[in-house]
């Protein structure tokens, strides 16, 4: 038996937003095929609908999360088959000065909730209390006298003054410096110098014994108190590392509550997956690729041979590395870059079926983006109708494959809402701006059709907004596309912008980029390239290709990713890199760059080289090099032009040794003094 349509609620929440039925049934019906319902206190005094609803077994969408509570045990009445999704249409559309043309958007933020989500998967972090505290004098002493009830506890004082010993040794004080750290919640591994243990007898102040650096360290928690350096980049993102500057009770006691309750097994999500067979990073010990490397604020990242190896325990789930990642090696999962654009697609369906046009998608995380949205709606004038918001985990998981999607879908424009102050740094998504907008402009989408937005102000985010979407208003696709995502971040690329390029205003056949660009072309000095095919061996995404048939190097720009591993294998240095979009190279199949005349075994007949290649050799070494000269030199250039299987014979069934010849005495000086006519 088929499951029934969706069920899609639409509240007016006691009549304090209106609601455009017409448009929401329109926009839900194309968007999810659901069913529109709606209500006026669908939590209170309807509430019977919605679990009379989610009797039924039907998928449910409910156009509220403020409630979330009271639709929860609705739920769970209903049983085990009840299954619902949640969308918030208050703050986003329907309090807003816009509220009376926000019925397209609502529909869409009602149909995107719609679309299930996977899971991500995760990793599992164990702490077994034991804790290290970093501090100079008395402030890292009373801390650790304060959380000993909880962890196990040691102090390390780095260059301590006049410290008074503590009345009762009830854990070590000792002195030292850390040299390096790593590790996460549950593995810390310090290096420390200087390194010594105070005498029991210490009387006015601790008298330490002789220091030895290069000591060891294993903690689940560090908690530093130095107001120094921090161990760790982007210290405030690593779990079980705690800073706090000494001179801040209220910093120090914020530290202190957190770190006594870091003992147990804690999850986290993996932000981030990785498939190594697909990383560009390295060929041959030769370095290509080194994006991800280059922006994992957190040092999860690091070089482990021909690939890179991504510490799930650390990542912080930035995002960033996967989103410049240009094989799909890094894909972020939270949710995957194909789950979110089908989502998207959803949604622009349902804004567009619904009468709503020039949309302008705004990015923002669920930390500081929905705070500032419901100040925004609560004080202010709201979100203006045309601007639909979208929550991610992170912006900066936001990849040029998704931009270029949404403008496919329809969309006018696109911004991403940051902090003021970021957590780390936004390096990864300010180059995915600056590509697509580069793109989009040259195919007609206009001026400054992406855009970053860094405040923590909602005023200013509201007139950010209505400045974006009126200078947006008619720069979208005239036609939108519809294709599907697909789960693959490559070949979601390589469609979505194949498609932005068919539904453009002003396409273009070619759109030169700056380097750096994760798609592109090469160019080959054609005279100096030998078709050793060295390049072919090392690129890690079959740009490069050869021929079985003949001598031949072959390129499909579609897949190039500009790691340069081709131009840096060369050992002619004939290969340069050339990033651009080009769009009838990626439609176009294989191109032959260059061909050349196969030469053929003398015995056999099978070809096994390029015929320049061999006569350039007989050539050089013909009469001129003295393995072959001689009465067997003719015979020794034969084996020269033989395959390696006929070689192999030759050399065998004859007793062909090539080196079995007399080779010219070596010149000594007696030689160059005879030569010029002197004696000895």
């Amino acid at each position: 038996m088929s499951q029934p349509d969706r069920i899609v609620f639409a509240c007016s929440c006691e009549r304090t937003m209106p609601l455009d039925a017409d448009a929401l049934a329109k926009g839900v019906e194309a968007g999810c095929g659901g069913r529109l319902e709606t209500a006026t206190q669908l939590c209170r005094a309807e509430i019977g609908r919605l679990e009379a609803a989610l009797a039924t077994g039907a998928p449910v969408t409910i156009g509220c999360t403020q409630e979330e509570a009271a639709f929860a045990e609705a739920a769970e009445a209903a049983g085990d088959a009840a299954a619902y999704a949640l969308a918030n249409v208050r703050e986003t559309g329907g309090w807003s000065a816009d509220a009376a043309a926000a019925g397209p958007k609502m529909a869409a933020l009602l149909a995107m909730a719609s679309v299930p989500m996977a899971d991500a998967a995760l990793v599992t972090l164990e702490s077994e209390g034991v804790a290290l505290v970093l501090g100079r004098d008395e402030v890292a002493i009373e801390a650790a006298r304060r959380l000993a009830d909880h962890l196990d506890v040691t102090v390390l004082l780095e260059r301590p003054g006049a410290i008074a010993p503590p009345r009762r040794a009830d854990f070590p004080v000792l002195k030292g410096r850390v040299r390096n750290a790593t590790g996460h919640l549950g593995a810390f591994e310090l290096t420390i110098d200087d390194y010594a243990a105070p005498s029991p007898a210490s009387r006015a102040s601790l008298v330490f014994g002789p220091a030895r650096d290069g000591a060891t360290s294993a903690c689940d928690v560090v908690v530093d108190l130095t107001g120094g350096t921090p161990l760790f980049p982007a210290h405030d993102l690593r779990p079980g590392y705690l800073r706090a500057d000494p001179r801040d009770p209220v910093a120090v006691e914020r530290v202190l509550f957190e770190a006594a309750n870091l003992v147990g097994t804690f999850d986290k999500p993996r932000y981030v997956n990785f498939d190594a067979g697909l990383c560009a990073h390295s060929r041959s010990k030769i370095v290509g690729c080194t994006r991800c490397l280059d922006l994992c604020p957190t040092g999860a990242i690091t070089p482990a041979g021909d690939h890179v190896a991504i510490d799930p325990a650390v990542c912080a789930g930035c995002g960033q590395c996967a989103a410049a990642c240009p094989t799909g090696a890094a894909s972020y999962a939270l949710p995957g870059a194909g789950d979110l654009v089908a989502r998207l697609r959803v949604m622009m369906r349902a804004y567009r079926e619904a009468g709503g046009a020039d949309a302008v998608v705004l990015f923002h995380d669920a930390e500081h983006g929905e705070p500032l949205i419901d100040a925004l709606a609560r004080f202010g004038d709201g979100l203006p109708a045309r601007v639909i918001p979208v929550a991610v985990n992170e912006i900066t998981q936001i990849g040029p494959e998704t931009l270029a999607a949404l403008f496919a879908y329809g969309a006018a424009g696109v911004l991403l809402l940051a902090r003021a102050k970021p957590k780390h740094p936004l390096d990864g998504l300010a180059r995915t701006v600056e590509t697509v907008s580069t793109i989009l402009t040259a195919l007609g989408f206009g001026e400054t059709p992406v855009a970053v937005i860094e405040t923590d102000d909602p005023d200013a985010l509201g007139a950010a907004v209505r400045e974006a979407a009126q200078a947006r208003a008619g720069t979208g696709a005239a036609v939108p596309a519809s294709f599907l995502a697909q789960p693959k971040k490559r070949q979601l690329l390589e469609i979505a912008f194949r498609e932005l390029h068919r539904v453009a205003p002003a396409p273009v056949p070619v759109v030169p980029l700056a380097a750096g660009a994760p798609f592109g072309g090469i160019v080959v000095d054609v005279e100096g390239c030998t078709l050793c095919l060295s390049c072919v061996s090392a690129c890690p995404a079959d740009a490069l290709s050869d021929n079985a048939e003949r001598p031949m190097l072959r390129f499909t720009e579609s897949l190039c990713v500009q790691c340069g591993l081709c131009a840096a294998t060369c050992p002619e240095g004939v290969i340069t890199l050339e990033p651009r979009l080009d769009f009838a190279a990626w439609d176009a199949p294989k191109r032959v760059i260059k061909e050349e005349e196969p030469f053929c075994c003398v015995e056999c007949g099978k070809a096994f080289g390029t015929r320049s290649t061999i006569e350039r050799v007989m050539e050089k070494l013909g009469g001129r090099h003295w393995m072959f000269a001689g009465e067997d030199g003719e015979r020794r250039l034969r084996v020269l032009q033989m395959c390696e299987d006929c070689r192999v014979q030759a050399v065998v069934n004859e007793s062909f040794d090539p080196h079995a010849t007399e080779r010219p005495r070596p010149r000594t000086s007696e030689d160059y003094i005879r030569e010029r006519g002197k004696p000895s």
